[in-house]
C-alpha cells in the first residue's frame, strides 16, 4: 500500500505497530533531533538533502515518513528528493509537535533545547522591537524592523529561513554533526535492519 502525500500520527503508530517496513527520516537539525526524536528514526539534516540529494537517493529504498517540527522542513525536503526521483515520501503531519503532543506515542529524549521556530521568533521580535525603541532617538532605526519584517515575509513565501540557519550555527544549537558518509553509514545500517 503507497503512502499517502501526508501521514497522520495515528496512521504512523498504527504501521509501526503493524511492523510495516519503513523509514523515518528526520531532517531537523542534530541538536533538535538530540533533544527528542522518534525511536527508530535517522537524522539526515535537511541541508544535507538539499546539498547531495542525489547521493542520499540509494539508500532510501522504501517507503519514508519525513519528519521535522511541524511539517515545512519534510515538506521541502520532500520536494527535494522527489526531483532526483524518490518515491514513496510521506510528510508526518504535524510533525514532531504533534507526535509530542500524543503522549503515549514513544519518544527518545534527551538534552532540552528550544525548537530553532521558537529561537527564530526570540531574535526577530528582539529586533524589531529594539528597532522600534531606538526609533524614537534615531528615525532610520525603523527600516532595521522593517527589513527583519521583510526577511520574514521572505521566509513564508519562500518556505525557508535564514535566519534560522544563522542560528542553527550557533553552538548552542550544535549537536554531533551529520555529515553525508555518516547520513549515508545510517540509512545503510537502518536497511540492515
Amino acid at each position: 500500500m503507497a503512502l499517502p502525500f501526508k501521514t497522520s500520527v495515528t496512521d504512523l503508530a498504527q504501521m509501526r505497530e503493524e511492523g510495516r517496513d519503513l523509514l523515518l527520516l528526520d531532517v531537523r537539525t542534530p541538536a533538535e533531533y538530540e533533544s527528542s526524536h522518534i525511536p527508530g528514526s535517522v537524522n539526515v539534516p535537511l541541508n544535507l538533502i538539499d546539498e547531495h540529494p542525489e547521493e542520499l537517493s540509494a539508500d532510501i529504498d522504501r517507503d519514508t515518513v519525513i519528519i521535522c517540527r511541524s511539517g515545512a522542513r519534510a515538506q521541502r525536503a520532500q520536494q527535494k528528493l522527489e526531483s532526483v526521483g524518490i518515491t514513496g515520501l510521506s510528510v508526518l503531519e504535524g510533525g514532531m509537535e504533534a507526535w509530542r503532543s500524543s503522549k503515549e506515542l514513544p519518544l527518545n529524549q534527551g538534552k532540552a533545547r528550544w525548537d530553532m521556530e521558537r529561537q527564530v521568533r526570540l531574535v526577530a521580535g528582539s529586533i524589531v522591537g529594539a528597532g522600534v525603541l531606538t526609533s524614537t532617538v534615531f528615525p532610520k532605526a525603523k527600516w532595521l524592523s522593517g527589513a527583519i519584517g521583510g526577511g520574514l515575509v521572505y521566509a513564508a513565501v519562500s518556505n525557508s529561513c535564514m535566519m534560522g540557519e544563522a542560528l542553527a550555527k550557533l553552538p548552542y544549537n550544535k549537536g554531533k554533526d551529520v555529515s553525508l558518509k555518516e547520513a549515508q553509514r545510517q540509512l545503510r545500517e537502518h536497511r540492515a535492519q
